[in-house]
């Protein structure tokens, strides 16, 4: 009976102590000598900055794709897709 004891506070003991060390990770990985290898770069110096979701890059000059490619591209998919369900429909079965 008193090694069921022990075993449980061992165990309970063991379970807190792993609790306050993965409360401690983030301090320990900002630890110069732990965490952090010597190239690292600098940390922002503002915490927690939004990303600028509004800029946009600037307009083009010039056209993205030229419209003979286009044509070009859109004929090869249109015949690979004409291919792909030739071949996935099945062949009907020959009359007597």
């Amino acid at each position: 009976m008193a090694v069921d004891r022990t075993i449980r506070l061992w165990s309970v003991a063991t379970l807190l102590a792993a609790l306050a060390l993965g409360g401690c990770s983030t301090q320990i990985a900002d630890m110069p000598g732990f965490g952090l290898p010597a190239d690292a770069p600098e940390r922002p110096k503002e915490a927690g900055g939004y990303l600028p979701v509004h800029d946009l890059p600037p307009d083009r000059n010039e056209e993205a794709m030229k419209p003979a490619e286009l044509a070009k591209i859109q004929a090869e998919l249109t015949a690979a897709r004409d291919r792909q369900a030739a071949a996935a429909t099945p062949p009907k079965p020959a009359k007597k």
